[in-house]
């Protein structure tokens, strides 16, 4: 039916589909003469001086005789035929600007796209990977999901798709012998697990520096590499100490569970690299051969920053707030010039104090976030404002001109204000646009 109907209108139709063609192409081949005569004024201007008289004269010659056949808008015919002609003339005076191999084509590519990118990433938008988890939960770090029991662990499909969703990849340890699993902690009791940096390599190719957990079943030792920003404590936490699944992981939480530990003799000593190291014992009992640790190591939320907006107006309260760490003595005095993000919650002549879980500004519960009400809450997963440092129990923080006051979401795991100090105004680089990877339901605007 369809086609009766094509052929019945077709006297109708074709003039109007001919018409469009018609103006199409002249269109196209006007364009193309257009670049023609561009790259035949570069070869002049760029190499007169090595041609000759002759060449020259040619040059010029057929580059003026399609600039005027564009300007009396000629057919597609006769435009085609001069810029044949005028091909011909560059082929025999363009250098080595024309014709251009391949491979000098390829590589003018990928400069100028080059030069975009670090443009685009200096002036206006910026990838940033959030590093440790002292935003959490609103913005996530490198984290574990634990699996308990091995029917929890993801199938070979399951973990292909993680992998490339979320970042995920998977640890699975045996037991190397039957015993008792035994977790060894820092000397001097201060409640963390025990590591070494070792050489590794990101992604099985670029070298880098990683941490080496030592695990024992029993006397048998089990070597574990992640990541230096992966808070292998909270896998710890959560494989060994949990208490149920409503129990959130804190850092103080693990070192008190520790602490406990050590406090009632819960404690064997083994040798790590020739030093004697006390381990705490889990009461997990495992045979060879079964496994007795899983997690996936899932990335860091990956975000484009806005580096424009702060350039026209003022970062507000409750806003996500990126920075360079350079201006900051006790960050830079320990790890150099670097990247952070924290929720902003002063501005210059602000007065902050902590009061319980409560962040108050200028005397009352500070207001411009989400974050703020759940945190003074204790809702969800957000802890609750942590006293302490300059913002110890009684204490107030006064913001002075050109600086700003920043805080973790994740008070009691956050490095922050309270232990460095203010940001220099020239530091400020600029506030999270949205969350680009990994695909989660944190996906979308940054909050």
């Amino acid at each position: 039916m369809s086609a009766l109907l094509d052929i019945i209108a077709w006297p109708v139709t074709a003039p109007f589909h001919w018409i469009a063609r018609y103006f199409s192409n002249e269109e196209k081949m006007r364009a193309h003469a257009a670049n023609w005569i561009e790259l035949a004024d570069k070869v002049w201007h760029f190499r007169r001086d090595l041609l000759s008289e002759t060449e020259s004269k040619e040059l010029l010659g057929r580059t003026s005789e399609l600039r005027a056949q564009l300007k009396a808008k000629a057919d597609a015919a006769k435009l085609k035929l001069s810029i044949e002609s005028l091909e011909g003339v560059l082929r025999r005076t363009g250098g080595a600007m024309y014709p251009k191999t391949s491979l000098v084509e390829n590589v003018e590519f990928f400069l100028v796209a080059a030069i975009v990118i670090l443009g685009i990433r200096t002036y206006f938008v910026q990838p940033f990977k959030i590093p440790t988890n002292s935003m959490w939960p609103t913005y996530h770090g490198m984290t574990p999901e634990v699996f308990t029991t091995p029917e929890e662990e993801p199938g070979t499909l399951a973990k292909a798709g993680r992998l490339l969703a979320f970042g995920a990849w998977p640890h699975r340890i045996d037991a190397p012998a039957s015993g008792e699993v035994l977790i060894p902690i820092n000397p001097g009791g201060r409640g963390y697990v025990a590591w070494d940096s070792v050489p590794g390599r990101s992604w099985l190719i670029f070298p880098t520096t990683l941490r080496e957990y030592t695990l024992f079943v029993g006397d048998a030792p089990v070597k574990v590499k992640v990541p230096l920003d992966f808070d292998f404590d909270w896998a710890i936490y959560d494989g060994f100490f949990r208490s149920g699944p409503n129990d959130l992981y804190n850092a103080r939480k693990l070192g008190n569970a520790l602490q406990r530990a050590l406090q009632t003799g819960q404690y064997e000593v083994r040798e790590i690299n020739g030093e004697r190291v006390r381990c705490v014992r889990t009461g997990r009992q495992v045979r060879a051969g079964e496994r007795m640790f899983a997690f996936d190591e899932m990335t860091g939320d990956q975000l484009f920053v806005d580096r424009v907006s702060y350039h026209f107006v003022q970062p507000t309260v409750g806003s996500g707030f990126v920075f360079r760490t350079g201006g900051i003595p006790y960050i830079a005095n320990r790890a150099g010039d670097q990247y952070y993000i924290k929720r902003l919650v002063g501005v210059p002549g602000d007065t902050l104090q902590i009061d319980h879980t409560t962040l108050l500004r200028n005397g009352a519960p500070i207001e411009g976030s989400d974050a703020f009400e759940a945190n003074a809450e204790q809702r969800g997963r957000y802890p609750g404002y942590q006293a302490g440092g300059l913002l110890a129990p009684g204490e107030t923080v006064t913001v002075g001109p050109d600086e700003f006051f920043a805080l973790g979401d994740n008070s009691p795991n956050s490095e922050d204000g309270r232990v460095w100090g203010f940001v220099p105004e020239k530091d400020v680089i600029g506030r999270p646009l949205m969350i680009y990877y990994p695909f989660t339901r944190r996906w979308g605007p940054a909050k």
